[in-house]
């Protein structure tokens, strides 16, 4: 064949050639609603012209009253989305921001955001702006900090449990072979010793809780008895004076997980509940809640696979909150707002959580402080044996 002819024969081809469609109009909007982040377009106006659903979520307004209102009564005064919005505009190049403050004043908890802003080429002026929420990346980031600090405690509590108890149930026989040639001022002094070494030994036996390291014996759990009983105790004790309130979801499954610790991890909280909202107070009040929230899911050092979260457990409270300066720590060891306080209550709650495969986190906010507990759902396989992480009410 000839150049020509072959020129002639690929122009035909050319001409009969039609691209192939993969997604009409309807499509690209269905992919849009789907999306879990919030996306808009705003007009050289400073108008929403479009926006899908998480955005209305994010929003919390309707699409019919969020499109055609102005972007900048949406967000707090002189926010730095809208002079992105304008860097956008004026470079005709896209911009990403990280950690982008969009909170309104009113609102409960941060609403830091990462920021995706460029410019639109069908449409002169306007720009899409992608917004993904920072809170659920930002609590897992904690988690990991969590387990390792759990994972440090360990080590540093079994070289404590060696290095430190022998030596001192010899300074305790010392002082008590003393105690019989003393006068009753000196005796006194010996006393004092014996009282400070079992103090130390009472802490170090409570930090070998962390570096004990043997396989779990769980069992199917009902949430609600544990809770329960963590409440019957409490309000026998240190929280005889605080009114209680159960909010439970009745058809919650079981959980797969040793009761004992269960009930230790949820006194903890409990006790720490109460010491926050104080003797005095005349509203004092926690909440214990359970719930079925599908959706959070966490993959664990070496899995395959991740685990889905669905079991939500929350003790909230009352009290004054969370100091901000130590929120961010609260699970670690030796960190507490309380004098006379350890610092390991929260740290062993972690771990225990963190042995069964889920995760807890603290939002504070005055007087509505929430420990809230995620927990993998266990269900049995055709051998009986459980099967982590598979989600479904039974």
């Amino acid at each position: 064949m000839k150049l020509s002819e072959r020129s002639r024969s690929d122009d035909a081809r050319a001409k009969d050639f039609k691209p192939l469609k993969i997604m009409d109009e309807r499509g690209r909007s269905c992919v849009l609603e789907a999306l879990p982040n919030a996306i808009l377009t705003v007009s050289r106006e400073g108008a929403v012209e479009d926006a899908n659903a998480a955005a209305e979520s994010f929003f919390e307004l309707g699409k019919p009253l969020l499109i055609g209102q102005k972007l900048e009564r949406l967000l707090p005064f002189g926010s730095p989305l809208l002079t992105l919005i304008e860097h956008v505009r004026d470079r005709g190049a896209a911009i990403n921001e990280y950690k982008v403050d969009l909170g309104r004043p009113g609102q409960e908890g941060d609403r830091r955001v990462d920021v995706h802003c460029a410019p639109l080429s069908e449409a002169e002026g306007l720009v899409l702006v992608v917004l993904q929420e920072r809170t659920i990346a930002d609590k897992i980031d904690r988690q990991l900090s969590h387990r390792g600090a759990v994972r440090s405690v360990s080590g540093l509590a079994s070289m404590l449990a060696h290095e430190i108890k022998n030596p001192l149930s010899g300074i305790r026989g010392a002082a008590q072979l003393l105690e019989t040639g003393l006068s009753d001022a000196d005796r006194a002094l010996t006393q004092l010793i014996c009282e400070e070494t079992d103090r130390i030994v009472r802490l170090v036996d409570r930090m070998e809780v962390f570096s004990d390291a043997r396989p779990l014996k769980r069992e199917r759990v009902n949430i609600h008895s544990v809770l329960d009983h963590v409440k019957r105790v409490a309000q026998t004790g240190f929280a005889r004076r605080i009114r209680f309130v159960e909010n439970y979801d009745p058809s919650l499954p079981p959980v797969y997980a040793n009761r004992d610790q269960l009930i230790q991890a949820f006194l903890n909280l409990v006790k720490n509940a109460a010491e926050a909202v104080g003797d005095d107070a005349v509203d004092g009040e926690i909440e214990l809640s359970t719930a079925f929230r599908p959706g959070v899911s966490l993959r664990a050092l070496g899995a395959r696979s991740p685990v889905g979260l669905p079991l939500e457990f929350c003790v909230r409270d009352n009290g004054p909150g969370v100091p901000d300066d130590i929120a961010a720590h609260l699970f670690d060891p030796f960190v507490t707002t309380k004098s006379s306080g350890t610092g390991l209550g929260l740290a062993l709650v972690a771990k225990i959580i963190n042995d069964h495969g889920g995760i807890v986190e603290c939002e504070s906010l005055p007087r509505r402080t929430t420990f809230r507990i995620l927990m993998p759902m266990y269900r049995a396989k055709a051998s009986g044996k459980p099967a982590p992480g598979e989600e479904g009410r039974s």
